[in-house]
């Protein structure tokens, strides 16, 4: 393996993925800065109604990243087929659960809201976001689950073209409908979710036409769409299985996370909503390489070239904390400007400086776990185990002691955040245990 065949992979790969990383964050920045220029319950009620499609997409990104496991290695060997017959299971899975989270957040925005706090004004600004962005989900389990599972056949910049048409729209659309210039009326909250729903179908629109036009080594098949193959399905349930659980409890668990902090006042969750929005900024590189280690190390596991597989995560490992460490040097920089740009209270700005730091420290345990358990252990079919360290480190460590911390010991704001931050140093033992082991290195594909 030469060195600079394996760096010219690694960022062919890395950099459109951290681009577009980089503009989903920027959709969620855009949010975050214009409605807190409109008031900070506004941007809280925003911020609290926007966990439930943050289920939805992290159960989306559960399915995509299962059928990784299988369409990884089965591109290593070079088999089309088998790929366009898992996409159409996890595409009609995908839109199944998309349907039924519109349907159950038209049904009860407020006892949803009701779940992540108790102020009745943040209720009632969540609940019009809500029932406006619920019309999205359908289009997004469609767009999302394509994208990513195209990326396992390296297919990564078209993710890049599609969400930045989308970040421009949504942005323009954002500007002119909270605001209400050029004559529009001024929306606030509810232009914040139109905006969002016009740029979900552009991405959509973009989507269909290159699946149907430009893609020519993976097509959707509607056959395999109304008459899935058994066999794989199997395969499906027994790798995807345990990775959608494990996406979907910790999405639960995060959304834990932000009722715990939203229960805390507006002021807490103001905070907590930017302190969210800066980890995902300094970690777009991170993550990027995290899909880049399920990629390339499934790709010759499919090819059984289990040495250079080794060889690979060794190589992932220490490049990801390099670049965690970066991260974390990046939210320190960028500390100063967040505080003072944002038009946020005196509680809620001596929140956010504290948090900064603690998140920080977080973002260099987080970018390791993140690239052992969804890069490496899951390329090799290891799911079951990372399911178990991730979910297990965070609903019976950090949000029970989060809980405690909040609502029984009635600990500072402060101090529960950082308590909730703790299930990524409980994770590292296990994580970097298990790939140490070998463990995980097995081929899933049939013949």
């Amino acid at each position: 393996m030469k060195e600079e065949s394996f760096y010219k992979k690694v960022w062919a790969l890395v950099l459109p993925m951290a681009l577009q990383n980089l503009i989903n964050v920027g959709v969620t920045a855009a949010d975050v800065v214009m409605l807190g220029k409109v008031d900070e319950k506004v941007l809280s009620g925003a911020s609290l109604g926007g966990q439930v499609p943050f289920i939805l997409n992290l159960f989306l990104f559960g399915i995509a990243s299962g059928a990784a496991v299988l369409t990884a290695q089965y591109w290593g060997k070079k088999d089309a087929d088998s790929i366009e017959k898992i996409l159409g299971i996890a595409l009609v899975i995908a839109m199944a659960a998309g349907v039924l989270f519109s349907i159950v957040t038209l049904a009860i925005p407020k006892q949803i809201m009701g779940i992540f706090t108790n102020d009745e004004e943040v209720i009632g600004y969540g609940v019009g976001y809500l029932r406006i962005l619920a019309f999205t989900y359908p289009i997004v389990t469609f767009t999302a689950t394509y994208l990513n599972i195209i990326k396992t056949i390296e297919r990564v910049v078209i993710s890049t073209i599609v969400y930045a048409s989308s970040l421009c729209i949504n942005i323009i659309m954002n500007g002119i409908l909270i605001f209400g210039l050029f004559g529009a009326p001024r929306l606030g909250v509810a232009g914040a979710a139109i905006a969002t729903l016009c740029a979900r179908i552009s991405e959509a629109v973009i989507v269909a036409f290159y699946a149907h036009f430009r893609n020519k080594d993976v097509k959707i098949r509607l056959k395999y769409m109304f008459r899935l193959d058994k066999q794989l399905c199997r395969d499906f349930l027994l790798y995807s299985g345990p990775v959608i659980v494990n996406e979907l409890l910790w999405g639960l668990g995060v959304s834990a996370n932000s009722a715990i902090m939203g229960h805390l006042g507006s002021s807490a969750t103001a905070a907590y909503s930017v302190a969210q929005v800066t980890r995902q900024l300094a970690m777009v590189i991170v993550l990027g390489l995290a899909n880049a280690t399920a990629i390339m190390i499934g790709k010759v596991i499919g090819e059984k070239r289990e040495d250079i597989a080794l060889l690979y995560a060794k190589k992932f490992v220490k490049l990801t904390g390099i670049c965690s460490v970066l991260g974390s040097l990046l939210v320190i920089a960028i500390r100063p400007f967040l505080i003072s740009g944002l038009e946020f209270s005196g509680q809620a700005a001596g929140y956010m400086r504290i948090f900064l730091i603690f998140l920080a420290v977080h973002i260099v345990f987080y970018g390791i776990n993140i690239t052992i358990i969804v890069g490496i252990l899951r390329s090799g079919g290891d799911t079951r185990y990372g399911m178990c360290v991730d979910t297990g480190a965070m609903w019976c460590g950090s949000i029970l002691c989060g809980f405690l911390a909040a609502f029984v010991f009635r600990l500072p704001v402060e101090a529960v955040y950082a308590i909730l931050l703790c299930d990524e140093v409980i994770k590292i033992p296990f994580a970097y245990t298990r790939y140490r082991s070998k463990k995980w290195l097995k081929n899933v594909t049939r013949n």
